[in-house]
């Protein structure tokens, strides 16, 4: 499965499967404390995950190229905040047991605001981590609620400056916007708040009702709805225009930085193809054109990993046409854009329109989307791939 990875930049993502309450927009592989019972705790998730770390770092050392430096590490959920500072220290303590990381490595933790604290982010920033990622969504209560979030509205603000004040450089600030009930207002709110709290990243999504979340269920029965497309691309081009007013420009679709050493370089690797490492229930790794994904639940992983050999559930070699559409796909929605070399011959046609439509110009050789391109980026990916 990994013989043809090349030993190039590489990154470690690590899931942590635990929430306190499960909000009702999320469809992620995660799981309350009461729905686990005694099947799965912290401390039996970090040991499986120690053992498939060294197991990985065993497989990697049997590969003709050396073993790969790693360069940036996500630790996402789930809530890892959860975990504490001193249980985050034993997460990354963990890769580097297994792994030798780069001197300059990006460490990055997912944290609930309401799981924080200046003596939590001060351990964190002793452990090694380099950056923080604080899910606010929204600075107006009724959105919360309707999101089911449990933090109160200005806690993420104030968690956003307690980490820099531990001495984080690097803080973003989750934004979702559509939610149903949800103003100009409202919004304008959240990104006021957002701006105060002086955070050199930004990432804002538009909401999605996806299948089998509590929030399908209520817009299927009527009592929410659905979030309107055209409401959906004017919040958008709205936290567009002031987070670039406040010299926070867009470098992918969904995502905004102060300065390119602002940008996550972890997700960076995903977006531009890159290897990666999927350590956790359900995580999902990419090494040299294949892809392989965990079993989701934590107590069938934990007992995977203990029966040796990577927990996987599945896996895939993919084809050239799948990496052409996942190159394109991925690629186009960075600010750098495509390189119009990528591009295969039977999609000059799609071009030659979306270039008419000012959906892209050319930037150096490079497909970039425009302004309005960038509401129509699904699109133009499935028109350019024909």
């Amino acid at each position: 499965m990994l013989r043809d990875f090349g030993g190039g930049a590489f990154g470690v993502y690590v899931h942590v499967p635990f929430c306190a309450t499960r909000c009702g927009y999320c469809d992620f592989n995660t799981y309350t404390a009461g729905e686990l019972g005694t099947s799965a705790s912290p401390q039996s998730w970090l040991e499986a995950l120690r053992g498939e770390l060294a197991t990985a770092a065993t497989e990697f050392g049997a590969l003709p190229t050396a073993t790969p430096e790693v360069s940036t590490i996500f630790v996402g959920g789930g809530t890892p905040s959860l975990l504490g500072g001193d249980g985050l220290a034993s997460v990354l303590d963990a890769v580097r047991a297994n792994f030798t990381l780069a001197t300059d490595a990006e460490v990055t933790t997912e944290s609930n605001p309401e799981s924080t604290s200046p003596e939590f982010f001060d351990r964190l920033r002793a452990a090694g981590y380099t950056r923080i990622s604080l899910g606010m969504q929204s600075a107006a209560a009724h959105v919360l609620k309707v999101l089911d979030r449990t933090h109160t509205p200005g806690r993420a603000v104030a968690a956003a400056k307690e980490a820099r004040a531990a001495g984080f450089e690097h803080v973003n600030l989750d934004l979702i916007y559509g939610t149903p009930g949800e103003t100009d207002a409202d919004l304008d709110a959240s990104l006021d708040a957002v701006l105060a709290a002086g955070v050199d990243h930004v990432s804002a999504y538009s909401l999605i009702v996806e299948d089998g979340t509590a929030l399908a269920r209520k817009v299927r029965r009527g009592e929410l709805p659905a979030p309107d497309d055209d409401v959906l691309a004017a919040r958008y081009e709205r936290v567009d225009a002031r987070l670039a007013e406040a010299g926070l420009g867009w470098y992918e679709v969904s995502n905004w930085a102060a300065n390119d050493s602002a940008r996550c370089r972890h997700n960076l690797g995903y977006w531009a193809g890159g290897d990666w490492l999927g350590a956790g229930p359900g995580a999902h790794s990419h090494v040299g054109g294949v892809r392989w994904w965990n079993v989701k639940h934590p107590a069938r992983y934990a007992d995977r990993v203990a029966l040796g050999g990577l927990p996987a559930a599945g896996w895939e070699a993919l084809t050239d046409d799948e990496r052409y559409t996942e190159h394109l796909m991925l690629t186009l929605r960075l600010r750098t854009g495509l390189p119009l070399a990528d591009l295969a011959p039977s999609a000059r046609p799609a071009l030659d329109r979306v270039l008419a439509d000012g959906s892209a110009h050319v930037v150096d050789d490079h497909l970039v989307l425009t302004d309005r391109g960038r509401l129509l980026a699904d699109g133009i990916v499935r028109d350019l791939l024909g």
